[in-house]
């Protein structure tokens, strides 16, 4: 492996086992909101479900703890919704749920961890050129989230896959690198999709987000290339890289 793509949190641990970096893409909405909050200063703890655990935890750091998107109020507007977090007061630190961007960062051991989305694909990829990521010496495994079917298993969700694609065309436009078949793929998605916005809003997840009254939510995500921040996870939250 030196630049290789998977699915999910069942394939990140395996891929990270061997990586030097994990990048992770949940366009809709994880790693997008993270973005959205670290340009704003805020420090964002990844945790697996919003429980009474994930309450405990943030009152433990001091945190405000992101609730439902239905459930934000004008006192606690923090969600998971991107376009929340943008009109919300930045709090200094943010426990942010998910059970599937931010599961995997929570899980992702010890090698460095990058929340990628649309929004920030050049300025990740130009990042990892600078650090090496990538060679074969510090190879790179990035990951599609992906969401849950209602049983707990894998959904793959083209968002996502565009999304890492986007990264990894990004990272190939710096330099020549050896991609798997699957990164490949991934990356060629990206470069012969005609209109990824409208794809980003069409696909099962964005029309859900309409559904639900948030589409909002998804013309942030499609914001490709707007921002220079780069979240990496840093002693359990992700900060802005130095």
């Amino acid at each position: 492996m030196t630049v290789a793509f998977g699915w999910g949190p069942t394939e990140a641990a395996v891929l990270a086992r061997d990586a030097a970096c994990l990048v992770i893409v949940d366009a809709l909405s994880f790693t997008t909101a993270v973005g959205v909050a670290v340009e704003a200063g805020t420090a964002v703890y990844p945790y697996r479900w919003r429980d009474a655990t994930a309450a405990e935890y943030a009152a433990k750091l001091d945190a405000a703890l992101a609730v439902g998107r239905s459930e934000a109020t004008p006192e606690h507007p923090w969600s998971l919704s991107p376009a929340a977090l943008r009109a919300a007061p930045p709090p200094p630190r943010l426990v942010l749920p998910s059970p599937n961007g931010s599961t995997i960062a929570a899980e992702a051991g010890g090698a460095p961890v990058v929340a990628a989305s649309l929004r920030n694909r050049t300025a990740v990829a130009e990042w990892l050129v600078e650090r090496g990521y990538g060679s074969g010496a510090r190879p790179l495994a990035v990951i599609a989230s992906g969401e849950r079917w209602p049983d707990g298993s894998l959904r793959p969700a083209l968002e996502d896959l565009l999304g890492a694609g986007a990264v990894l065309s990004a990272l190939c436009a710096l330099g020549p690198y050896e991609l798997t078949p699957e990164a490949r793929a991934a990356a060629t998605l990206w470069e012969v999709t005609e209109d990824p916005v409208a794809v980003l809003h069409r696909c099962d997840s964005g029309r859900e987000l309409y559904e639900y009254g948030y589409p909002r939510d998804v013309a942030v995500a499609a914001e490709v290339d707007t921002s220079e921040t780069v979240p990496v996870l840093t002693d359990g939250a992700f900060l802005e890289a130095p």
